[in-house]
């Protein structure tokens, strides 16, 4: 997009006795010479883990939970809501075997 240095809009593409890039409410007029091609790349925004990352699993309780991948009997677990306050709150258990690490959810 190109912008009138006089009054600021949008330049539109219009054909007077050639192309040109026209404003629409000033007289200003920019003859088209050459093919003009812009690109612009966007940045992609780094994802936030909403679970708090390695460090939620500080400082948590653990219970007896089966753990489906290994069968250990022992996890740790945290609730979370992130649901409507209508909804149950979730629980994220990750297994208590540091050889296995399995992390599962209960809604």
């Amino acid at each position: 997009m190109l912008f009138c240095p006089s009054c600021s809009n949008m330049l539109k593409v219009g054909a007077d006795g050639g192309y040109v890039f026209m404003c629409s409410t000033c007289p200003y007029q920019f003859p088209i010479q050459k093919t003009y091609v812009s690109r612009n790349v966007l940045k992609r925004k780094e994802v936030d883990d909403v679970l708090g990352g390695d460090k939620a699993w500080d400082n948590v309780d653990q219970t007896e939970a089966f753990c489906p991948k290994c069968e250990h009997t022992r996890a740790f677990f945290f609730q979370l809501q992130i649901r409507s306050a209508d909804e149950p709150m979730s629980t994220f258990y990750k297994c208590a075997d540091l050889q296995c690490g399995h992390r599962w959810t209960e809604k």
